[in-house]
């Protein structure tokens, strides 16, 4: 079972960083059919906006696409202006969380210490990105969970894969971002839906889910 932040999707984002706008329908169509529906197109990706867009009328509803790599206010006002319900960060900056939050988007910051994670939580933030993950290790983010509102889902990114799916969970975790583990610059799209089906097995193997 699921985060309910997560609803009927599986909890693993997929980090598209590098990814163009002529290739984004394809790896798109790829990502929904190996069952990957949260998407993030980092913003220092070429024309990041022209990709979230196509990806968001190619959707349909089908999945929640927003952007990663949000530093600033000014970026989360462009990612809900051309339909994005996701942001992204690699850090935890209070103004964006709740410039986010008052446009009614979902915010997922990365954070690395309790002081940043509860000042996130502070701000607003849906749900904590403990980042990088393999620099915290499991136990660290155990430790974290221990403290941390138990409502609160975090995700495990930088690290996690699909061989580790299972040891971050029983840290704790509810879902995880993956990057160049299910696409890197050059790729086809058949390419990153092999990826992405062997994710989505083995995050079902590490969870128990049909």
């Amino acid at each position: 079972m699921t985060h309910p932040l997560f609803g009927s999707h599986i909890p693993i984002v997929a980090i598209l960083r590098g990814i163009t706008p002529a290739e984004a329908d394809d790896v798109f169509d790829a990502l929904i059919e190996a069952g990957i529906t949260l998407i993030e197109v980092p913003l220092n990706s070429p024309e990041p906006f022209v990709s979230i867009e196509k990806m968001i009328k190619r959707s349909a509803g089908r999945a929640k696409i927003g952007a990663g790599t949000v530093l600033t206010e000014d970026h989360v006002q462009a990612v809900k202006d051309v339909g994005g319900e996701l942001i992204v960060s690699p850090n935890a900056d209070p103004a964006v969380i709740r410039k986010t939050k008052a446009l009614g988007m979902e915010s997922y910051p990365g954070v690395f210490t309790p002081t940043e994670a509860f000042a996130a939580l502070a701000a607003g933030a849906d749900a904590l990105k403990f980042f990088p993950a393999e620099l915290i290790g499991t136990s660290g983010i155990k430790a974290m969970k221990a403290v941390l509102p138990k409502h609160v889902p975090v995700l495990a990114v930088g690290g996690a894969n699909e061989t580790n799916f299972g040891d971050y969970i029983q840290a704790g975790c509810a879902g995880f971002g993956i990057g160049s583990n299910i696409y890197k610059p050059g790729m086809t799209a058949a390419d990153v839906g092999e990826r992405a089906r062997k994710l989505v097995a083995a995050f079902k193997a590490a969870t128990g889910a049909a």
